[in-house]
């Protein structure tokens, strides 16, 4: 496979633009990785599938579990940890086929897809994943004191049963779920719509609804996680790259799974409320904020970095010492 073109784009680009920062782009290109990305996906949902029956075969205890599986359509119970771990895996594989389909296609670098600088800047995203620690602690903590004070609070049951093996399932899995998640809605499909359309606005909002049909709540769950989506998506634009979007999930799921871990919340419930849903939205407009501003006093970067000059010998001899051209422009 021939190695991935030079950036040939002498501008700084946003986030969602990055696609269009290689000379090998084409209108049809980021399509086309997602579609091998889902061949992909289906392929290795299939053989995962064959794997997973023939082994149940030989197993009594998997087979039963798999024996309750089969209502897993109409009665979801992620505190099973079988299903669970069926869930996040099927989650997590969307990553792998994700950023080898973009390899295949030879357009942009895999990083590209990750912020501006072409790589995870692992600073920030630690940074970012201790804000919404500090957040979401400060939000639970009202809530459950709220709850406890009107007499409605759940109590924390420490010898319910799996809870060791769904804690440590979670800190194993739920980071890799989050983060393949952040790559498909706000990574993959913020930058093919954001190489064919120049607003950042275009980026951001059209891919919310498709990572609501992800998610089976009720109107108030559905407006939380389109909310969600939104600000994620924003955040991206607005500090050029993932990682800000990708702290909050990990930091949001790994809390929830871990209180129900303890039966401190149902994480198999399908239905919300309004207060609920205003408490979510306010937590995570306080991250917005706090991480726009943290963005800002530490200068991360949001726009891409334009290729350095390349020094070119003037016609007929090699030029004067400090003679650059710029590259070309595609």
């Amino acid at each position: 496979m021939p190695p991935v073109p030079t950036p040939a784009v002498a501008e700084p680009l946003e986030y969602h633009r990055l696609a269009r920062t290689y000379s090998a782009y084409r209108w049809f290109k980021p399509l086309l990785v997602g579609l091998i990305a889902l061949g992909l996906y289906l392929g290795l949902m299939l053989v995962l599938g064959i794997v997973f029956v023939i082994v149940a075969v030989g197993n009594p205890e998997l087979a039963d579990s798999m024996d309750s599986l089969e209502l897993a359509a109409t009665n979801i119970d992620l505190s099973d940890p079988v299903f669970f771990v069926l869930t996040l895996i099927s989650l997590i594989a969307m990553l792998p086929v994700l950023l080898l389909a973009t390899r295949m296609m030879n357009m942009q670098k895999v990083g590209t897809l990750t912020s501006v600088t072409g790589a995870m800047r692992w600073s920030w995203l630690g940074t970012c994943m201790l804000v919404a620690l500090g957040v979401m602690a400060l939000s639970f903590g009202l809530s459950f004191t709220i709850d406890a004070i009107t007499g409605q609070g759940a109590t924390a049951d420490f010898g319910a049963p799996d809870m060791w093996l769904i804690l440590i399932l979670t800190l194993l899995l739920v980071p890799f779920q989050s983060a393949a998640e952040e790559y498909v809605f706000r990574g993959y499909l913020m930058q093919l719509l954001g190489s064919w359309l120049r607003h950042p606005a275009f980026a951001i909002l059209l891919p919310v609804p498709l990572f609501m049909l992800g998610h089976a709540y009720d109107i108030y769950g559905q407006l939380d996680v389109g909310f969600f989506a939104l600000v994620a998506g924003w955040l991206a634009w607005r500090t050029g790259g993932l990682e800000a979007a990708i702290g909050l999930h990990v930091v949001n799921n790994t809390v929830i799974f871990a209180f129900g871990a303890i039966g401190l919340v149902d994480v198999s419930a399908t239905d919300s409320d309004l207060p609920s849903l205003i408490a979510s939205m306010i937590t995570t407009i306080v991250f917005a904020l706090v991480i726009v501003r943290l963005a800002n006093n530490r200068n991360i970067q949001r726009l891409s970095v334009p290729p350095a000059p390349v020094p070119v010998p003037a016609p007929g001899g090699w030029g004067e010492p400090g003679q650059w051209n710029e590259p070309p422009q595609h």
